[in-house]
């Protein structure tokens, strides 16, 4: 069957439009298991791995999930939580605490780009709940095809297996929105009023391999216009921070600086106190809270460092709840301050004059 079934229309009552949230991903427990079946879906992505599927599938399944998932589980196993995976647990508190923001003007709800819940079942199942109108909002600040169109490719699934479709409109970017970045400062604010001020600051983003700058995805370019306006709200001379990038995987040449070099620098030239905050993110996740926080502190002490903070990312912030609600203002416009229709159309057959 090429679509799925529809749903039953509903007669009667106010249809209204929601808001998707959506983040990355996360394996469902710290497990060699978990993370593999969550590596594999990752990695299979070819938005993620642009090498030619007859190269990369036997790397990937001959030799990357056999060594990684057990490495990764540790790693992960570092940073679990009561409640779960870090990354999970603050999506889903950012979701209800929007949902609070604007009560019954619109519902929302969060999906994951790889692991549950997916993408095309969350907008299935709001459009089986009566839900016309769908504003999908990636919760990447940067554009980068590997992240926010990957997610956008999930909603294009979607759509390719749906007769009836809802109105679907799509957020590309927030990086230099001022809601966002006003919560971004606030939070370095807050903290460095109770914790004192660095000798540096790292703004450490996600890495991503060079290649993709020269086929012109934009991610490098939104993420050091995302520094300088963040440093620009700090006011903070030029020599107090720097823009660095994390996370690199395989042999190719990704994005510079990075982090960890940065770190290392710093603390061979005699800075005491570094802290590093991760703009990128806007919730913690394994790589804040264990490759900064845990490694990138090593790292920092072990080349003569004293102090090495990591500030939280933005999480359930009650200024970047706020800002979220903006930016989804913003983007659903009339849809939030019309209501929808209250039963479906219907338009009576003509016969030809």
């Amino acid at each position: 069957m090429r679509y799925l079934p529809e749903p039953e229309r509903r007669q009667g009552g106010v249809a209204r439009p929601a808001i998707l949230l959506v983040n990355l991903g996360t394996p469902e427990s710290p497990t060699p298991k978990a993370v593999r079946r969550y590596l594999r879906q990752f990695l299979s992505d070819p938005r993620v791995i642009e090498i030619p599927a007859a190269l990369w599938l036997p790397i990937l399944h001959g030799f990357v999930l056999n060594t990684r998932p057990r490495r990764s589980a540790r790693k992960y196993a570092t940073i679990w939580c009561a409640d779960g995976s870090p990354l999970r647990v603050h999506t889903e508190r950012q979701a209800r605490l929007l949902a609070e923001r604007f009560g019954s003007q619109a519902r929302v709800e969060f999906a994951m780009r790889y692991g549950e819940p997916s993408i095309p079942d969350t907008l299935a199942r709001l459009k089986s709940e009566g839900c016309e109108r769908v504003l999908v909002l990636p919760l990447y600040p940067q554009y980068a095809a590997s992240t926010t169109a990957s997610a956008l490719d999930q909603v294009a699934e979607f759509m390719l297996k749906t007769r009836n479709l809802p109105e679907i409109r799509l957020v590309k970017h927030f990086h230099d929105h001022p809601a966002y970045l006003d919560a971004l400062a606030g939070l370095v604010r807050e903290y460095w009023r109770q914790s004192g001020r660095p000798d540096k600051l790292v703004m450490s983003f996600h890495g991503l391999p060079r290649y993709t700058l020269a086929r012109g995805d934009p991610y490098g370019h939104e993420c050091h216009e995302t520094a300088r306006l963040l440093a620009e709200r700090l006011e903070l001379p030029a020599d107090a921070w720097q823009t660095a990038f994390q996370s690199r995987f395989g042999r190719t040449e990704w994005i510079g600086p990075y982090t960890e070099s940065i770190l290392s620098g710093y603390a061979l030239q005699g800075a005491q106190r570094v802290d590093v905050v991760c703009p990128g993110f806007v919730a913690d996740c394994l790589e804040t809270l264990e490759e900064i926080g845990i490694e990138g502190k090593k790292v920092f002490l072990d080349a003569g460092g004293r102090q090495f903070h990591l500030l939280p990312c933005l999480n359930e912030r009650d200024e970047w709840i706020q800002a979220l609600a903006d930016i989804a203002r913003q983007h659903a416009g009339e849809w939030l301050s019309k209501p929808g229709r209250s039963k479906p159309l219907e338009i009576p057959l003509q016969s030809p004059s």
